[in-house]
C-alpha cells in the first residue's frame, strides 16, 4: 500500500489486508537502517485478527521516498501526518530500537492519535558506540557487520530459525546492505543524539508494553528499568534466548506479548 505523505511515497504493508477505517489500526516502526520485512508474521496476524496492520518504510527507507528525517522528534512528528494521510484517527504503535524511541515520542506529543504502545529493544538512553558512527558516516560495510553481530543473541547466531534453510544473522545482513548510502548513518546519528526518552515515558498515558530480550547486546533489559518505572500504565514482558531482534528471533512470542495490549 502506498501512501502519500508531504508529497512524498511511504510503503505500507499492510499484511494481505486492505485498508479498513472501521477497524483500529496498528502501526509498525522499523529500527536504524531497517525496512517493513522485519514485521512480516505479525502484520499477518493482526490483519488478519480485526486490526489494520500498517508496517511502514520510514521516509528514506525500504520503498519509500527520501530524503531520511533527521532526528526522533522529526519521525515522532511525521506520526500524525502519516495517520492522517492513511484515514486512522488513532493507532497502537509497535517500535524496535530506533522504531520504539520514535513511538515512545509520539505518544508523548500526540497523545490523542495513541491507544498503546508495543516496545521492543528500548532503553532510556541509546548511544552508539563512536566507531560505529564512524564507519555508517563512511558507508563502510564494517558497520553493517557490528550491527548483525550485536543485534542477534547467542541462539540466533547459531542458527535458530523456524523456517528450515534459514539464517537470521545472513537475512539480517541483508536487509542493512539494501539501505540507500547515508540512511544507516543518520539513524544512528539520531539514536544517539536523542535524550528524551524518560521525559516522553512520564508524558504517556496510554498503555505500555515493554518487551525486552534477556540477552540484548545494544540495548540491555536493564537500560529500560528507568523507563518502566517513569510510565504510569508500564506492562513488562522479558524474553528469555533473546537478543535485540526479538520480533525475528522469537515471533511467536512476541505476538502474543503484543496482542495482549495491541
Amino acid at each position: 500500500m502506498d501512501i502519500s505523505v508531504d508529497g512524498r511515497r511511504v510503503f505500507a504493508a499492510t499484511g494481505g489486508k486492505a485498508f479498513d477505517p472501521a477497524k483500529p489500526t496498528v502501526l509498525f516502526l522499523h529500527g536504524a537502517g531497517m525496512d517493513h520485512t522485519v514485521w512480516t508474521l505479525q502484520t499477518r496476524w493482526f490483519s488478519h485478527h480485526g486490526r489494520n496492520a500498517l508496517a511502514i518504510d520510514l521516509p528514506g527507507h525500504g520503498r519509500s521516498e527520501g530524503p531520511a528525517l533527521g532526528s526522533v522528534a522529526a519521525m515522532a512528528d511525521f506520526v500524525p501526518r502519516l495517520l492522517d494521510a492513511a484515514g486512522a484517527r488513532e493507532a497502537a504503535l509497535v517500535g524496535h530500537s530506533m522504531g520504539a524511541l520514535v513511538s515512545l515520542e509520539a505518544a508523548a506529543r500526540h497523545a490523542a492519535r495513541v491507544r498503546a504502545l508495543g516496545l521492543i529493544g528500548v532503553a532510556a538512553q541509546m548511544p552508539v558506540h563512536p566507531k560505529l558512527l564512524e564507519a555508517a558516516a563512511r558507508n563502510d560495510h564494517a558497520a553493517v557487520e557490528m550491527i548483525a553481530d550485536w543485534a542477534f543473541g547467542r541462539r540466533a547466531q547459531l542458527g535458530g530459525a523456524r523456517a528450515p534453510g534459514t539464517w537470521m544473522v545472513g537475512g539480517g545482513v541483508r536487509l542493512l546492505e539494501r539501505v540507500a548510502d547515508g540512511v544507516l548513518a543518520n539513524d544512528l546519528a539520531a539514536c544517539n543524539a536523542y535524550k528524551g526518552a524518560s521525559d516522553a515515558a512520564a508524558a504517556v498515558r496510554c498503555p505500555v508494553l515493554y518487551l525486552l530480550g534477556a540477552t540484548d547486546r545494544m540495548t540491555p533489559a536493564a537500560g529500560a528499568r528507568a523507563l518502566i518505572a517513569a510510565t504510569k500504565d508500564a506492562r513488562e514482558r522479558t524474553l528469555a534466548g533473546t537478543g535485540h531482534m526479538a520480533m525475528v528471533e522469537a515471533p511467536d512470542a512476541t505476538l502474543d506479548a503484543l496482542a495482549e495490549v495491541c
